[in-house]
């Protein structure tokens, strides 16, 4: 039987066998402290915080967004690393491999599911990987932003431990405005703060 054409207790058995697959995702840790510093973020803690930020800062979107999509973008953007890892921001090398490690993972763990929601999916994802659309950019703005926050109320431990300096931020934000201008200019003044009290390299 083709995945096209599949009984609904099979389409049931294979959601069920992806909603199991990306309870790992509570496994992959981040570089990014909680705000209290105790303990890095994991994956699933990360796409949960920008679900959040999604839906209640949809407002200062640079131009109207499908906020669910959004929501949905930035709820399944991170689980491609099950299989690639955390690749962490300012790792050159890690970054270097990245995209193909990614794609590995989005082909495996997204066609888990039967083939019209593992195709949404991969297409979704790669929708937030090209920063095109008006969804894609404001998730971007997000994913650029949630770092930061948890960073400067973490006193700058991730920067610090990584001797994180300035023109790093600075370059990794280039586009975050594109999503939202307001945020941006929020988190610059943030990202400028904790230069100027030494948690950001000069």
């Amino acid at each position: 039987m083709s995945r096209e054409n599949i009984s609904m207790e099979e389409r049931l058995k294979m959601q069920m066998d992806f909603i199991r697959e990306v309870d790992k995702a509570k496994s992959v840790f981040r570089q990014t402290y909680l705000t209290d510093g105790s303990r890095k973020e994991n994956d699933a803690e990360h796409s949960w915080h920008l679900a959040v930020m999604a839906f209640l800062l949809a407002e200062h979107a640079q131009e109207p967004v499908d906020v669910l999509k959004v929501v949905k973008m930035v709820l399944i953007h991170d689980l491609v690393e099950i299989d690639a890892g955390d690749t962490y921001a300012y790792d050159p090398s890690g970054n270097a491999s990245k995209r193909e490690r990614e794609v590995a993972g989005a082909q495996r763990i997204f066609h888990i599911l039967p083939k019209d929601q593992a195709d949404m999916l991969y297409d979704l994802w790669e929708e937030f990987e090209a920063r095109e659309t008006p969804e894609s950019k404001f998730a971007h703005t997000l994913d650029n932003c949630q770092p930061v926050l948890l960073n400067d109320a973490s006193g700058g431990r991730s920067w610090k431990e990584h001797g994180v300096c300035a023109a790093q931020v600075m370059g990794r934000n280039q586009r975050t405005g594109e999503g939202s201008r307001a945020i941006w200019d929020y988190e610059k003044q943030i990202i400028e703060k904790n230069i100027r009290n030494g948690n950001i390299k000069e």
